[in-house]
């Protein structure tokens, strides 16, 4: 009679397990689909995003860049174009300065270096005519010795951004944010912020298809669905 009991004991355990297990895979299961966006159906914008007009706006550089040698479309531009392209954008735009920085990497560093030390607002070439009509802004930028790009807070310097939001996207060594966003509203004066995004710019050129599901899995964190 004991060793039935003590077998029976086993049984239930080991079906304990096994129900405790499953429920787990398949809770894991349904928070991987929950958390991905499919890129072969349409992308519904968020509730609060309904009739919002979306600007992209970024600053990027071609010539001799880290990690991915000589190119001729910048990693963060491409980045812009891809949440232009999933968001619906109403327009793309691009930050450029009134003296092209340096083609070469090493003489572009030194000078953003001297730059940064200078807290310098070079000038701009570009500017939108329309802002005001603009309701969220998604911003794009290469990291630089840690922040923005000098160019960049002359951007957000330039317009009234009362009523806006400013949604921060970077491209770097790295696939993180430095934290530096979160002064954005100090130079964009009115603006709200929402959860930005960083990726590694290397990926951003040997593999623009993952880089784009990556752009499409951080567009799920400011609620677009499929």
């Amino acid at each position: 009679m004991k060793k039935i009991l003590v077998l029976l004991c086993a049984l239930l355990t080991l079906l304990s397990i096994g129900c405790r297990s499953t429920g787990s895979k398949e809770t894991e299961s349904t928070h991987t689909d929950s958390a991905a966006l499919d890129l072969a159906h349409s992308i519904q914008s968020p509730a609060d995003f309904a009739d919002k007009h979306i600007l992209v706006a970024f600053f990027s550089r071609t010539g001799e860049n880290f990690e991915v040698g000589f190119i001729e479309k910048g990693n963060t531009h491409i980045i812009a174009e891809q949440i232009a392209e999933l968001t619906r954008a109403d327009q793309i735009f691009e930050i450029k300065t009134v003296a092209p920085y340096p083609v070469d990497y090493q003489e572009m560093t030194k000078l953003a270096k001297e730059e940064q030390a200078a807290n310098a607002r070079p000038a701009l070439a570009t500017r939108v005519e329309d802002m005001d009509s603009y309701d969220i802004v998604y911003l794009g930028y290469p990291i630089w010795y840690q922040d923005l790009p000098m160019p960049v807070y002359t951007f957000l310097e330039s317009y009234d951004f009362a009523g806006k939001t400013i949604i921060p996207f970077c491209t770097g060594s790295g696939n993180a944010m430095t934290g530096k966003e979160a002064d954005i509203p100090l130079f964009a004066k009115g603006a709200a912020m929402r959860t930005g995004f960083g990726i590694q710019g290397k990926l951003v050129h040997s593999n623009p298809v993952q880089a784009k599901q990556e752009v499409a899995d951080w567009l799920v964190s400011l609620g677009y669905t499929n």
